[in-house]
C-alpha cells in the first residue's frame, strides 16, 4: 500500500513539477507545496475536517479556500490542493511534497544529507562536513543537523542514499564484534 501512496504521490509532483519547469519557476511552487504541507502537518483540526466523511465537499472547499491565498497564493498549487481534495487524496499532500522537492534537487544538482551528532555541531564543524559530503557526492549538499545522545560522540551522515557512520557507538559495536568473534 504504501508503494502505491508514493506512485501516486510521484505522480502529482511529477505533474507539478513538469507545470513548474515550463513557467520557470518550479522552486517557488517547491516552496509553496512545502509550506501546504507543513500547514497540513501542524494543523490537527483543519486535516481531520477535510479528511472526515461528515462534512460536506463545499464545506472542505471552503475551509481550504479560507487558507490557500496565505500558504500557497500561485494558481498551480491552489489548483493541485483542489484537485487532491476532489479525488479524495489530499492526505497524500506530505508525500507529495516531498516527492516534489527530490524533482527539484535532481534538476538543481543538489542532495540533502541528514547529519546526527552527540552534541549541537557549531557553524564551522556543520560547513566543513557539508564540504566533506558535497566532495563525495559530487553536489550541492544541503545539510540538517539533528542531535543524537545515543552515538556517545562522532557523527552519522546520510545523504544521496549513502550513510557514513563515524559515531563513536559504531565504533563499540564494531570492537564488540570482534572480541566476541
Amino acid at each position: 500500500m504504501a508503494a502505491l501512496a508514493g506512485s501516486i504521490a510521484r505522480r502529482y509532483a511529477r505533474a507539478l513539477f513538469a507545470i513548474g519547469v515550463d513557467k520557470r519557476n518550479f522552486e517557488a511552487l517547491g516552496s509553496e507545496l512545502e509550506a501546504l504541507a507543513a500547514l497540513w502537518n501542524e494543523a490537527t483540526e483543519m486535516r481531520q475536517s477535510l479528511c472526515n466523511p461528515i462534512f460536506k465537499s463545499a464545506q472542505k472547499r471552503a475551509i481550504l479556500q479560507g487558507l490557500m491565498p496565505r500558504v500557497a497564493p500561485t494558481r498551480e498549487v491552489q489548483s493541485l490542493a483542489f484537485l487532491l481534495l476532489e479525488r479524495g487524496r489530499i492526505a497524500a499532500l506530505p508525500a507529495i511534497a516531498r516527492a516534489y522537492q527530490e524533482m527539484c534537487d535532481d534538476k538543481l544538482g543538489r542532495a540533502r544529507a541528514t547529519v546526527k551528532s552527540a552534541r549541537p555541531l557549531d557553524v564551522a564543524t556543520q560547513t566543513e562536513i557539508r564540504q566533506v559530503l558535497e566532495r563525495r557526492t559530487g553536489r550541492s549538499v544541503i545539510v540538517t543537523t539533528e542531535v543524537d545522545p545515543s552515538l556517545m560522540g562522532g557523527i552519522v551522515a546520510q545523504v544521496a542514499g549513502l550513510v557514513l557512520d563515524g559515531s563513536l557507538r559504531a565504533r563499540l559495536h564494531a570492537l564488540r564484534s570482534k572480541i566476541l568473534n
